[in-house]
């Protein structure tokens, strides 16, 4: 699954009010869009993060950011806000 404009514009006003978490290495934050796309495609197959395809930023990013979205509950309120788009499209039942 990757993201669709419109539903990036929904989540990355949630992502952006989180303060990153530097890389100890220094290095370069990778695209959070890029990453969101990996984690996502990490729930969607339930592949072993080891297994993140090469189009992703590498899994280590991936999963180090998907633990730190987690830990300061941004995750949840991502998750909700991607299951509000998909319920306004129909795609979903919430209730």
């Amino acid at each position: 699954m990757e993201l669709t404009n419109e539903q990036w514009n929904r989540i990355e006003p949630i992502i952006f009010r989180t303060t990153p978490v530097k890389d100890p290495r220094g290095r370069k934050e990778r695209d959070p869009r890029e990453v969101m796309n990996g984690i996502l495609w990490i729930l969607r197959t339930g592949a072993p993060w080891k297994d993140l395809p090469a189009r992703y930023p590498p899994y280590q990013t991936c999963h180090r950011r998907f633990q730190q979205w987690v830990r300061q509950g941004t995750f949840k309120v991502i998750a909700q806000e991607l299951a509000q788009d998909l319920y306004e499209r129909g795609g979903i039942d919430i209730r």
